[in-house]
């Protein structure tokens, strides 16, 4: 069972989050994190997915939402876990994140989708808005989901 919570920015599990968004998302881009960008992290939402595994707890995958606009939040830097890729990690990170928000007053939530992750976020009721565009390198979508129906 994965126990989902906000991370304060800058603890020890915010430093864990820094480590797996840097293993999953930028080292095989051969990208890392500034200090000035992590900053700008300081007034989102920091979500984290927890394992307890015996005594140890491990992050098994993460999500950051960054307010836009007053009715507006963007999914940021969603990593999972490789050893639990492909589990349902994935999907729950995003329910939670998409409760944490409607709860927070927000009714869309936006995303640039990975190209290769665009159908994960489909099945999820996403849909995309607009052409490919180039980020970090790679093909990306803008993706929508509309929280309140």
């Amino acid at each position: 069972m994965i126990d989902f919570r906000i991370i304060e920015y800058g603890s020890c599990d915010y430093q864990d989050m820094v480590a797996l968004r840097d293993e999953v998302l930028r080292k095989p881009l051969g990208l890392t994190f500034t200090a000035e960008y992590l900053q700008q992290e300081i007034n989102d939402f920091l979500i984290g997915g927890f394992l307890q595994e015996g005594d140890k707890t491990m992050l098994a995958g993460c999500c950051i939402l960054t307010p836009v606009s007053e009715n507006t939040v963007q999914l940021r830097q969603m990593a999972v876990s490789p050893l639990l890729q492909g589990k349902g990690v994935g999907r729950d990170i995003i329910l939670f994140a998409e409760s944490h928000a409607v709860s927070n007053g927000f009714g869309i939530l936006t995303m640039h989708a990975r190209k290769e992750a665009v159908g994960f976020y489909q099945k999820l009721g996403y849909e995309i808005c607009g052409d490919e565009f180039t980020e970090v390198g790679i093909p990306h979508y803008e993706m929508k989901k509309n929280l309140i129906k």
